[in-house]
């Protein structure tokens, strides 16, 4: 998906919500619990319900590697799903890989060629040459971690050099020189509030991928206030706050009305911002 069909698909549904399948077997409503793929159904059953309130999905591979075999088979499934039914939708894997360049390349290929997804979640660690393996996908994106939403993130992310600047910027300025805006993205937590200003004073037209909003307690209203741009530039992600609102057989709908709020109040933040 090239970028200016994202933005094209954010406006013309007035959303840029990202669904996360973070897709637990044991928080599942019973109803499912005996189905003969429990996971993939539950899903499909989301995917149903929210497509037309966002613009991306994000299933965590962990949820599915916890499963062994069976759980990369509803994974592949997943994203079959939403190829042939909702094309329109950006599909993002949440794998957060990044190693030696060989491996890189293989891990490249798994979910570029093989599982087919539009983007990856990469650490940026080890540098240049176990992230490129990445970008050489044509039409594909890396979502690098920059700036996350968890506590422990100032454990290194805000480190200080001789010269004031922090970590987290050194990632935003060394990355941008690896790829361009129409293939690199960068993960801002929705709990750093204002620091989106010294993401975007850096970075200031990469889209950002934001987790942390409704569960982890970050603020929608801030990250469009700090971290909006002319293109919206963000994909905001919740994933408990929808998929597991209701734990009886009303699961889709409930989720369906919680992806319709949020949808809602995006809309009014784009108006707001004159994206749309």
């Amino acid at each position: 998906m090239t970028r200016q069909q994202l933005i094209d698909n954010i406006c013309a549904k007035g959303s840029f919500l990202c669904v996360g399948l973070d897709t637990d077997i044991k928080k599942i409503p019973a109803c499912l619990r005996d189905a003969e793929d429990p996971v993939f159904e539950f899903n499909k059953a989301i995917i149903d319900a929210t497509a037309p309130y966002c613009v991306a999905y994000k299933p965590n591979t962990a949820f599915y590697e916890s499963l062994g075999v069976e759980g990369w088979k509803a994974l592949d499934r997943t994203v079959r799903y939403i190829r042939d039914n909702y094309p329109d939708q950006l599909v993002i894997a949440d794998a957060k890989r990044g190693d030696i360049g060989n491996t890189s390349s293989l891990y490249a290929r798994a979910f570029f060629e093989n599982m087919d997804v539009d983007a990856l979640t990469v650490a940026p660690y080890m540098g240049f040459d176990s992230v490129k393996p990445f970008m050489d996908y044509d039409g594909k994106w890396v979502i690098l971690l920059a700036l996350t939403s968890n506590p422990g993130s100032r454990d290194f992310q805000f480190l200080t050099d001789m010269t004031g600047t922090r970590l987290f910027e050194h990632v935003l300025e060394t990355a941008r020189k690896w790829g361009s805006t129409e293939n690199l993205m960068f993960v801002v937590g929705a709990t750093q509030g204002a620091m989106f200003s010294e993401v975007r004073r850096v970075a200031p037209d990469n889209f950002l991928l934001v987790p942390g909003v409704g569960a982890q307690g970050g603020s929608l209203e801030d990250v469009a206030r700090w971290g909006m741009n002319s293109d919206c530039g963000l994909l905001v992600n919740s994933s408990r706050g929808i998929i597991y609102a209701s734990q009886g057989e009303d699961f889709a709908d409930v989720a369906a009305a919680e992806a319709r709020k949020l949808r809602d109040h995006m809309t009014i933040l784009l108006s707001a911002h004159g994206v749309i």
